[in-house]
């Protein structure tokens, strides 16, 4: 199968370039999935307002990483699980709930343990979720808006997730520490 190429300023098309001008701001460089994505500048653009509305939600930074890890564990994405570790760490996210979720062990709390299931049942039933799962949610303190802000967050991950899955992605550097 041909590479994917990781694109930067010079090498991305045209409407991809702003584009990278955004990622560069956001995360100080281009990180490796934005230059696999900038080769469809509607992916990559998709992707980053995906990531800015979802950071615009209503849960707290340990709910945002038990959605995005919980889908990044569930799917295997080898870039996308230390990416997010670094994130949890960059927001302050206690490493014993990102360490739980990689490792699939139990979160520290049962609320966070309530958003793990929901969001994995989301994703391995495709949305189609069993009223006592989405009751569940609602016993938990969630609300109807956590429900559809959690599909957000899968939209989010379903292309960088697939994407790396195509791409073959390389972590990029900041993120090998949390590689294993």
């Amino acid at each position: 199968m041909k590479a994917f190429q990781i694109h930067d300023k010079e090498t991305a098309p045209e409407a991809s370039k702003p584009l990278l001008d955004n990622s560069i701001q956001a995360f100080g460089s281009i990180p490796n999935l934005h230059g696999v994505m900038a080769e469809a500048p509607t992916a990559l653009k998709s992707y980053q307002v995906l990531h800015e509305e979802f950071l615009e939600t209503s849960f707290t930074a340990e709910e945002k990483t038990v959605v995005w890890q919980s889908i990044n564990v569930e799917h295997g994405c080898h870039y996308c699980v230390p990416a997010h570790s670094a994130i949890a760490k960059s927001m302050k996210v206690d490493d014993e709930i990102n360490e739980a979720l990689r490792n699939k062990t139990s979160l520290p709390t049962d609320k966070l343990e309530v958003l793990r299931d929901t969001t994995l049942a989301i994703v391995r039933d495709r949305g189609v979720v069993s009223d006592e799962v989405v009751q569940r949610f609602y016993d938990a303190g969630y609300t109807q808006r956590n429900l559809l802000e959690i599909i957000v967050g899968v939209s989010q991950k379903v292309m960088s997730n697939y994407i790396n899955h195509f791409a073959d992605t390389p972590v990029d550097k900041q993120f090998e520490e949390f590689v294993r």
